[in-house]
């Protein structure tokens, strides 16, 4: 099959899926030959648009893996802004050191009901976003180069002109209910409801987590946070001079419990 443009589709608002997905776009763009296009729909205005693909597109979806699935606010926007038009499907998701549950499979089946030839799917491990000790820098160096190798093999799939069998990865289909965080007495923790706070006197009002915020929930003040909160930690790792923080105890409680029992290493997982 003539793959004839490549595009990276990316939910990213801490960076890692994107990093995950310019790497493998890169690497199949090169044994594809064929030009790579980026689709960043962090961005709300994003996700209310429609994008349409043909069976000379291979498209690339990266998504960070939350509570054990896709996050459940992006998940309608795989659902209604994408038609496959029998386009080829290479499926990454990026998960915190802890689990990366039914992501793969969910994806797999939301792209596969819209149009969509899932080829290859990769689980990749990446910095927590709510701990930057687990899984600390990565990906990294060594990371990146197992997702290059895994698009080189990836593009000869992609490229042979035999029909392709369903692609097996691991997971409940459908998907399971989403993880239930646990604190660190072992009993639900429950901080939905929680949202950043800001050190008012730290805070100089640059409006950069205000444009990091994929929910646009964050008022022109810097301060309010008007709308929902998906824990995502854009603002957090955004802001220049550190200002924004989450004080609730349930988070806190929970975020300990995963630095107590989730540091050993973990490592990618591929399938071909």
């Amino acid at each position: 099959m003539a793959i004839h443009r490549i595009t990276a589709v990316y939910f990213s608002p801490t960076g890692n899926a994107r990093t995950a997905a310019r790497c493998a776009a890169q690497s199949l763009g090169a044994q594809l030959e064929a030009p790579v296009a980026e689709l960043d729909i962090t961005p709300p205005a994003a996700r209310q648009q429609q994008y349409a693909f043909t069976e000379n597109d291979l498209v690339l979806f990266s998504l960070p893996v939350y509570a054990g699935r896709l996050p459940n606010k992006i998940l309608p926007c795989i659902q209604s802004c994408f038609t496959g038009g029998g386009a080829q499907a290479v499926l990454l998701c990026s998960y915190g050191n802890r689990s990366f549950g039914d992501a793969l499979t969910e994806l797999r089946d939301e792209v596969t009901a819209h149009g969509f030839l899932p080829i290859a799917a990769a689980a990749l491990v990446s910095e927590h976003a709510f701990a930057q000790a687990l899984a600390s820098g990565r990906p990294d160096a060594d990371d990146l180069a197992a997702i290059a190798d895994f698009a080189r093999r990836t593009a000869q799939k992609a490229a042979a002109a035999s029909a392709h069998t369903p692609l097996d990865v691991p997971g409940s289909s459908p998907a399971g209910p989403y993880y239930t965080p646990l604190g660190m007495d072992g009993a639900p923790a429950k901080f939905l409801k929680a949202k950043p706070v800001t050190d008012a006197a730290r805070c100089t009002r640059c409006g950069a987590c205000v444009t990091a915020c994929p929910m646009g929930s964050i008022d022109a003040d810097c301060i309010t946070v008007s709308g929902i909160c998906i824990k995502c930690q854009a603002c957090i790792k955004t802001c220049p001079e550190q200002a924004k923080f989450f004080e609730d105890a349930a988070f806190l409680s929970h975020r300990e419990m995963l630095l107590t029992h989730y540091t050993a290493r973990k490592e990618n997982q591929f399938f071909l």
